[in-house]
């Protein structure tokens, strides 16, 4: 229980200082303590779940969730997140590894690739949401990550919506994902309950330290940390999961 409390706090405050989801700073940590992939999953889906639920709460509450448009692309997340128990039971750890150093290198990439944001944003596309729901879903969720890491690039990349916009459709999107995700690891048998709900917990508190540090560090080094981060847990993943 204290380990898991300990977790809890560290993924917190590195989710908030780093502004980051949970899910790529949880699942390496659990696999350096001795959790095999899969087991990491299941509990970085529940942290997910938590921390998502608390953080759209704060975000409607001030004005910043629109529910009606981001309605489409959230059911989506949760068609595609559905599946992810399936996916988890039967992939290979090895598989599932490669697909979160994908979306690790996905993260890395964006570093160097600047996309400009634009002035003026289309109307929302329901449709085009509701595929980029189920697509980003089933993949996100099946590895124990938010989705915002591919949702950001798409949407503003893509559909050229502006990042305002795009960050209160994602994290609507990690509320009904995860949601859906934890249910479809549950009955899959997936899910560690009591450590999960143990370090979900937890990381609302460090999460509150870890923002208040965030507004008080330089940008350009705070974006440093940040891609050190990432590239540590890529070559952290690769030794723990093949070697």
């Amino acid at each position: 229980m204290i380990t898991a409390i300990l977790l809890g706090i560290t993924v917190g405050f590195f989710s908030g200082f780093l502004g980051i989801g949970g899910g790529t700073i949880l699942v390496p940590l659990l696999l350096l303590v001795g959790y095999e992939f899969k087991e990491a999953v299941g509990i970085s889906v529940t942290q997910m779940m938590l921390s998502s639920i608390y953080g759209s709460y704060l975000n409607y509450k001030k004005g910043l969730l629109k529910i009606k448009n981001g309605l489409s692309l959230a059911i989506g997340g949760a068609i595609g997140a559905a599946f992810s128990g399936i996916i988890v039971k039967y992939a290979s750890k090895e598989i599932l590894g490669a697909i979160f150093l994908i979306l690790v290198l996905i993260a890395i990439i964006r570093f160097f690739i600047t996309i400009k944001e634009p002035q003026t944003e289309p109307p929302i596309d329901n449709k085009k949401l509701f595929f980029i729901g189920v697509f980003v879903g089933v993949i996100a969720v099946s590895v124990g990550v938010g989705g915002a890491i591919l949702i950001t690039p798409i949407l503003v990349g893509f559909l050229k919506y502006k990042l305002k916009t795009t960050i209160s459709l994602s994290l609507f999107f990690v509320v009904f994902s995860s949601i859906s995700g934890f249910i479809s690891q549950s009955l899959a048998g997936h899910i560690n309950y009591i450590e999960g709900f143990i370090i979900g917990m937890a990381s609302l508190i460090g999460t509150y330290f870890g923002v208040k540090l965030y507004h008080k560090i330089d940008s350009k080094i705070h974006k440093k940390i940040l891609l050190s981060w990432y590239i540590l847990i890529f070559f952290i993943l690769i030794y723990k999961l093949y070697f």
